[in-house]
């Protein structure tokens, strides 16, 4: 089964419970998985500890792929490249560069914030 990366968009539509993404979700072949950089931008954007530990459950459910050297140094060269161009921001650099490192496809609804970036393929 392949597995693809879910940026925290998706992550965000399933706590919604946007039926469109989790049905999609649901009829693919896909395991999912999930950067540790997903996971601090659910944690920050908690609005209580009730919510925080409600995420923190839900976090766990998916593998999280934790940033190494490699990949922060994927991160530094998107930055490098896109920051001034394209306005990458530093979580997206990091949520692709999981992406490359680990060889694994994105699943994002911000197609325009990624669409640009060499090495990395969208769904």
């Amino acid at each position: 089964m392949e597995k693809i990366v879910l940026d925290t968009n998706i992550l965000i539509e399933i706590l919604k419970g946007n039926q469109d993404v989790v049905q999609k979700l649901e009829e693919s072949n896909f395991s999912y998985a999930i950067s540790s950089i997903s996971v601090m931008e659910l944690y920050y954007g908690a609005l209580n500890k009730a919510e925080l530990f409600k995420l923190q459950k839900f976090t766990s459910l998916f593998e999280i792929l934790e940033l190494n050297k490699t990949l922060s140094k994927i991160a530094t060269e998107l930055i490098f490249e896109y920051s001034k161009s394209h306005n990458l921001d530093i979580p997206d650099s990091l949520i692709a560069a999981t992406a490359i490192d680990y060889n694994l496809k994105l699943f994002t609804l911000n197609v325009k914030d990624f669409r640009y970036i060499d090495g990395l393929i969208l769904l």
